[in-house]
């Protein structure tokens, strides 16, 4: 480990960034995201493959995408504990053979009931992955650096998306499915030449209480530190679960004259959040602060989304490739997901990091449900615009309120525990 206030450089500066934990955590975490977002690109083919049609592929879909978002509510306090109490590598294996064997299992589905609860048992799976990569990397990478080894893990990973786009383009819903669960199985033989982290293991000897999901609501100091944490990352997922996955029925909404592929919105959002996550993590270490890239990027990212709704103002003879634009920038500026999650790790102590790490992000995700509630519930007196401009406006409120009060951490020492 590097002494404190000691700059890394050099080949010093490569073997810290590029080492075991954050390779296979950062491929992980691209698996994962392949996995997580592949719903989302193949909701239309594949429920019209189950017979569904009309307003039914938006309704299904809603409650197929919340199912998941359900099951990963569950599994970021499942695995956050586990993370906890047992080490962060039992999350790096455990999560990726759940999901796994969800996804390809999801392949053989006949019916929506049954489409429902392989997406809800693929959720909890999924909900491990990232907040056990994270925690791991920020506990064995020098804390000067440590941004840089989050933003690889968070750029790399998120490219899955892509990665899922070009497979859903190239073969049937069924195959897509597959090849996710496939890649992911094959990830585990790296798995084996990765350690536990040392300040795990400090804090698992000195018998210190861990995992206490329970603690982060009984205290004033450590609840708000993470609600602020949770809050301040939804508007990425309206932006991603709301915005960019329905953008057909938007888009219809704008006038848009030429049809919408959702699942090429979603590959051109996550591009965009690949681009994102790699920006902000290299300005957090050039700026030395994570509140100054977030305050930039949550205003970057209302700019965006007004001008997702302005479409029609914007650009006078709107088009598909309008919309996939928009779609990029969008992803651009909600790229903040890597110091998001990076920030929330650094907020707590080595004997709670992996639970508020791997639950902050999960129920960020959960976050989807109550915000496609509302949105349905505005559609009738608002409309498909007016409503997606009410989420949006309510999302980014929220976040900007829970972002002033949040601490920066850049540089933080992490090596204590929180007393319980």
């Amino acid at each position: 480990m590097n002494p404190a206030n000691t700059p890394v450089s050099g080949k010093g500066f490569s073997n810290s960034i590029f080492n075991a934990a954050v390779i296979v955590a950062a491929l992980g975490y691209f698996v994962d995201i392949y996995d997580l977002v592949l719903f989302s690109i193949v909701r239309v083919p594949s429920l019209k493959g189950l017979g569904a049609s009309g307003q039914q592929l938006m309704d299904d879909g809603i409650f197929l995408i919340n199912m998941q978002m359900f099951g990963m509510l569950v599994g970021g306090v499942f695995w956050g504990i586990l993370g906890d109490k047992k080490g962060r590598l039992s999350i790096l294996f455990g999560s990726i053979v759940t999901y796994s064997l969800a996804n390809i299992a999801n392949g053989f589905v006949t019916s929506i009931e049954m489409y429902a609860a392989l997406r809800f048992i693929a959720g909890i799976g999924l909900a491990g992955e990232l907040g056990a990569g994270i925690t791991l990397v920020v506990e064995v990478m020098p804390k000067e650096i440590r941004g840089y080894g989050t933003m690889i893990v968070a750029g790399v990973g998120v490219s899955g998306a892509i990665l899922a786009y070009y497979v859903a383009e190239m073969f049937d819903w069924r195959n897509a499915y597959f090849i996710g669960g496939g890649l992911g199985l094959a990830l585990l033989v790296l798995r084996v030449g990765v350690y536990e982290s040392g300040m795990f293991s400090k804090v698992k000897d000195d018998k210190t209480k861990r995992g206490d999901f329970f603690s982060l609501f009984t205290n004033a100091d450590r609840f708000g530190r993470y609600i602020r944490c949770v809050l301040v990352g939804v508007p990425l997922w309206v932006v991603v679960g709301i915005l960019v996955t329905f953008s057909p029925e938007f888009a219809v909404a704008m006038g848009v004259k030429e049809p919408v592929s959702g699942g090429r919105a979603i590959m051109f959002c996550y591009l965009g959040i690949t681009l994102g996550d790699f920006l902000t993590g290299y300005l957090s270490q050039r700026l030395q602060s994570r509140k100054k890239v977030l305050w930039t990027f949550l205003i970057f990212d209302s700019l965006c989304i007004a001008a997702y709704f302005l479409i029609g103002k914007i650009f006078p003879m709107p088009t598909d490739n309008t919309v996939y634009f928009i779609a990029l920038l969008l992803g651009l500026s909600s790229g903040y997901w890597a110091i998001f999650v990076t920030v929330a790790a650094e907020q707590f102590g080595t004997n709670l990091r992996a639970t508020v790490a791997t639950t902050a992000p999960n129920f960020v995700r959960g976050s989807l449900v109550p915000m496609t509630w509302l949105f349905r519930q505005f559609i009738p007196g608002f409309g498909m615009i007016g409503a997606g401009v009410a989420v949006s406006a309510i999302a980014m409120l929220i976040a900007f309120i829970c972002l002033w009060g949040l601490k920066e951490t850049f540089g933080k020492e992490l090596n204590y525990a929180e007393t319980i």
